[in-house]
């Protein structure tokens, strides 16, 4: 099973064009952000049933591509935040899709982000397998410097002093 995450910028008039690369890297579940579609719907293309979540046709919205049946619950929690919850043999997978605040928005805007992203992590069952894709709008660097736990390492560039958030959090590690 692969998984991918990737910020799209527009699905209008793309969603064709991304299953296509779906099927080519052969992913299975993709998280998507920024899809900048309003509302909260599912819709097959192609071979992939996508869920999204958006208020505005000009910002924001997340989504989650599955290419196999399996979904048994999807959570729309905001513009900014998803997940979806699916049977895959034994294993119950949870996946979560986020898209962070950009740099120009205000810290209540970022804080309130971070707590609700942390609550809905913290609602998943540690017996649960989960998966996090999203875009968190920073920088975390190649090294991981102590962020072990936290940083697998495939970073790139130097670290972005406002992102020690995310290395920080009290996410369940996955």
């Amino acid at each position: 099973m692969r998984f991918a995450s990737w910020n799209i910028g527009t699905l209008t008039s793309k969603s064709i064009e991304l299953v296509k690369v779906l099927h080519k890297h052969r992913v299975s579940i993709a998280c998507i952000q920024e899809t900048k579609w309003a509302g909260a719907k599912a819709r097959e293309i192609d071979g992939y049933k996508l869920w999204y979540s958006g208020r505005s046709r000009s910002r924001n919205g997340v989504g989650i591509l599955v290419s196999k049946d399996g979904v048994v619950e999807v959570r729309r929690r905001s513009d900014r935040i998803m997940s979806i919850k699916l049977v895959v043999g034994v294993d119950i997978i949870s996946v979560i899709c986020a898209y962070a605040p950009q740099a120009g928005l205000s810290n209540e805007i970022k804080r309130d982000f971070w707590d609700e992203l942390e609550e809905v992590i913290q609602s998943i069952p540690q017996t649960e397998r989960l998966f996090l894709g999203g875009d968190f709008n920073g920088h975390i660097g190649s090294r991981t410097d102590g962020y072990a736990l936290t940083h697998g390492g495939f970073g790139y560039g130097e670290r972005n002093v406002k992102e020690w958030r995310f290395l920080t959090s009290r996410l369940r590690m996955i």
